[in-house]
């Protein structure tokens, strides 16, 4: 599945502005919002760049002056962004508000996307033979689906041009409950994940996306076997206090039949969002250098701990840092 460390990544999904109180404020109670850009794709995109992975990040934009600024954040952090796809007058940016919670208050979400340019998408918007040529991975999520049928179709029509030029694809199944709701996943994301030569979520995930579920190690196995995967990365956070997590995840190769279980990294945590689109970066930017898999799995879990040690979606971990850290574990 080597490509080299020189191969360019494409990743596409919706790019959103997060609003979140400072410190364990509550939303709406606080009169102050801290802004940050985020979203699953962009998150993977970034933590690719500042491991030294070229990365191309493919989504739709509005015009005007929150537009402007996404695409600045993209590109201070070496994100290009040549694909990227600007919608006309009176399209919106989609926004997330994020109450950390503290102690026995737990973290909540509150979205306002509906309407966005991204869900608006239409898929002739982009060429996707185009956009992929040269490029050694394609990657998106399970969330890009749930946000209508443009949207949908698009990476659909990404992920069977990847296939053909044989370009690796990874989807990691990230649910999201409110954009879901009163919908069955399973007809939508099915398709995708038989496609899928990496396919990566938690257990909640995999139930909610797919309806499957398994004990102990047995999970990945299965999905390889059911949907066709070479790869399968099961994460795992465990909260152990209300700042302290565990994370640590499984990972399945069904080229030789062996499961592996990476060290179990307990974090401090500064800011909860993006651990597992941190961690799907360090994975494919491992697989991508040639690492075996079970070495990506350390390198990618590694990732995706220190990411939980920054504030905000971006997960910007070096190579050195996260070398570092497997080491420190060993």
């Amino acid at each position: 599945m080597s490509r080299g460390t020189a191969a360019r990544v494409v990743t596409f999904g919706e790019m959103l502005l997060r609003l979140s109180p400072p410190g364990e404020e509550r939303l709406f109670e606080s009169p102050e919002l801290q802004t940050f850009f985020g979203g699953a794709e962009a998150n993977v995109a970034v933590a690719l760049s500042h491991l030294g992975v070229r990365a191309d990040y493919v989504t739709r934009l509005p015009e005007g002056a929150l537009g402007d600024a996404a695409l600045d954040a993209l590109r201070r952090e070496g994100v290009r962004t040549d694909s990227i796809v600007r919608a006309g007058g009176g399209s919106r940016l989609g926004l997330y508000f994020v109450e950390p919670g503290a102690d026995l208050r737990a973290m909540r979400v509150v979205y306002d996307r509906a309407g966005s340019a991204f869900a608006q998408i239409d898929p002739l918007d982009l060429d996707w033979t185009r956009v992929l040529a040269g490029a050694g991975w394609f990657h998106s999520t399970g969330i890009t689906p749930a946000l209508g049928d443009g949207p949908a179709v698009t990476l659909a029509r990404a992920i069977a041009s990847a296939r053909a030029a044989h370009v690796p694809v990874s989807v990691d199944l990230n649910y999201r409950e409110a954009l879901w709701r009163g919908r069955d996943p399973r007809p939508v994301v099915e398709p995708l994940a038989r496609q899928a030569d990496v396919l990566i979520g938690n257990r909640d995930a995999v139930r909610a996306l797919l309806g499957v579920e398994s004990e102990g190690d047995t999970l990945g196995p299965r999905l390889a076997e059911r949907y066709g995967c070479g790869i399968v990365v099961i994460t795992q956070r465990d909260i152990l206090g209300p700042r302290e997590h565990a994370w640590s995840a499984t990972l399945y190769d069904a080229a030789t039949r062996a499961s592996a279980r990476s060290r179990r990294h307990v974090v401090q945590v500064v800011d909860r969002v993006g651990g597992g689109d941190s961690s799907a970066a360090g994975l494919i930017a491992a697989l991508l250098e040639g690492q075996a898999p079970t070495e990506a799995l350390e390198f990618a879990v590694a990732v995706g701990a220190l990411k939980l040690t920054v504030a905000g979606d971006f997960g910007r971990a070096t190579r050195e840092e996260v070398e570092h850290r497997v080491r420190q574990c060993t």
